[in-house]
């Protein structure tokens, strides 16, 4: 009897196994070569545009990232699929090489054209890493570990923002490359990184050697998702609430965290003045590196306060909000960071709003898992991706906007509020977070035309800008390659404009009406 108390008590007591953690540390590492690889444009803006061979001005700058952005949007939808295909495994490794690929090609390019055809495949790439990740963590974690194992990995942002300044100073002001040079040669650490991957990785923990049985039970201690085929899984998603909860959530914040990486470098080298052309002093590497450093701090304890929460008795939906609701008020002094003229103080506000975002962000993406069995999480986080890509297009188009007018206050006004929206719309739309057991059976058209016609307006905006002011304006409707397709008057421009986003409006409303008379 005393040996089988013994044994009872050691095994309670034992340490469950811990090779899950070295996954999310192949995330993390993932995420910090993904940030390297994106954040590089930002810090070398300066350069690009002394670069008479790029000819690139505050408005090609934007229309650049907007190219990068679209392609994320776009991307993200498709590698949502492709991570539920194929696995994590796989899917992780095709966004890696396709990254990478299009990083190095940076490098390459003498044209504006050429430079956003770079970035367009840098954006296809990237938009695999968090889809592929978020499946990871489901596939690895159970529920209660789950923001916090996202947090760790979403840190990899910060790291490799913290990293690249660094990474630069030292290859451009150190060792005295150009910038064709950096893009090359940090490329290889997206093929280090493929080979640990492979090595490494799998999608079922069931099926790797380093997982021990006790473990295996912790990551599957869960209740088992319903055994549920849902044909037209993607159509039957976009008439769920829940996933727009997620997407709208992504839509807001989404754009906020993109201009800190591209245009921040660029804001507090014209407001305190600070080298970022030479590289030859630290100043504007310290003040970068400070920035991000607080915000890491963000993305782990926003993860760790809601798991806490949760252990003290809170339902998910509860410890989730409240959470994004304490970073959501962390961030609202960023609104006066044009105010501040000493360069610390500034350095300190931002960090803080961006620890915030990243607290926040760690939270909502826990909201697929919360609410959907886990063989729909990576299609729900494509379609939020692909928001969140649509809203940082949408918002890189007005940044080139206002700083072509030289103003960067409207843009943190925006960041400041950012983040109210988007927990208002997690909550109207899920204000209990509860898990979806069924989908809606019937096609939901009124939601496809509102998509359609929500698509049509913001490409025309995208695809468009003023020539002149005044009523004489003429919005010439950009094809990219092809050149002018068409140039629209004013009142023919915004009122198309308007028109099909009254559509895409009328079609939400349809389908929620439609939706509560039938009781779904």
């Amino acid at each position: 009897m005393t040996d089988t108390r013994e044994a009872m008590i050691a095994g309670a007591t034992r340490r469950v196994g811990r090779y899950r953690w070295v996954i999310v540390g192949l995330l993390f590492t993932a995420t910090v070569i993904n940030y390297i690889d994106r954040q590089m444009i930002g810090l070398l803006k300066p350069t690009l545009m002394a670069d008479p061979t790029l000819a690139m001005d505050e408005r090609a700058y934007a229309d650049i990232i907007v190219w990068f952005t679209i392609a994320y949007a776009a991307g993200y939808l498709v590698f949502g699929k492709v991570v539920d295909a194929i696995g994590a495994r796989l899917g992780y490794a095709a966004a890696v090489v396709i990254w990478t690929i299009a990083h190095v090609a940076h490098g390459g390019a003498y044209t504006v054209a050429q430079f956003a055809i770079a970035r367009f495949g840098l954006g296809v790439g990237e938009s695999g890493n968090f889809p592929a990740g978020v499946k990871s963590v489901a596939n690895w974690f159970p529920q209660r570990e789950r923001a916090f194992a996202i947090g760790i990995f979403n840190a990899g942002t910060n790291v490799g923002a913290i990293a690249t300044p660094f990474l630069v100073f030292w290859l451009m002001g150190g060792l005295g490359m150009s910038w064709r040079m950096v893009f090359v040669v940090t490329g290889i650490f997206g093929v280090l990184w493929l080979i640990a991957w492979l090595a490494i990785y799998r999608d079922d923990p069931a099926t790797h050697p380093r997982v021990e049985a006790d473990e295996l039970a912790h990551i599957q201690s869960d209740p088992a998702d319903p055994d549920v085929k849902t044909p037209g899984l993607w159509v039957r998603l976009l008439a769920q609430k829940e996933t727009w909860a997620f997407a709208l959530g992504k839509f807001f914040i989404d754009p906020v965290w993109w201009f800190y990486l591209f245009w921040l470098p660029g804001y507090l080298g014209d407001r305190y003045d600070l080298d970022l052309t030479t590289w030859t002093t630290a100043t504007a590497v310290i003040a970068l590196g400070a920035i991000y450093l607080i915000s890491d701090v963000g993305s782990i304890a926003g993860g760790w306060l809601s798991g806490k929460f949760i252990s003290m008795g809170m339902t998910a939906n509860k410890a989730r909000k409240l959470t994004m609701l304490v970073c959501a008020f962390a961030v609202l002094p960023v609104m006066f960071a044009t105010a501040v003229d000493n360069l610390w103080v500034s350095v300190v506000i931002i960090g803080v709003a961006a620890a915030a975002h990243q607290g926040f962000s760690a939270n909502l993406f826990t909201v697929p898992s919360d609410t959907y069995p886990r063989f729909a999480v990576g299609a729900v986080i494509g379609i939020g991706g692909t928001l969140g890509g649509i809203g940082g297009a949408l918002s890189s188009k007005l940044t080139g906007y206002f700083l072509a007018n030289e103003t960067y206050t409207p843009l943190f006004i925006l960041a400041g509020g950012a983040y109210f929206a988007a927990l208002l719309c997690i909550h109207l739309l899920s204000p209990r977070l509860e898990r979806v057991e069924r989908f809606r059976e019937t096609t939901p058209w009124a939601v496809l035309v509102a998509i359609c016609a929500g698509l049509v307006g913001v490409i025309l905006f995208l695809a468009s800008s003023a020539l002149t002011e005044g009523p004489g304006a003429c919005y010439p409707v950009w094809a990219g390659p092809f050149g002018d397709a068409a140039c629209l008057t004013p009142p023919v421009y915004w009122g198309a404009i308007v028109a099909f986003l009254a559509v895409a409006v009328a079609g939400v409303l349809v389908n929620a009406l439609g939706r509560r008379r039938s009781g779904s």
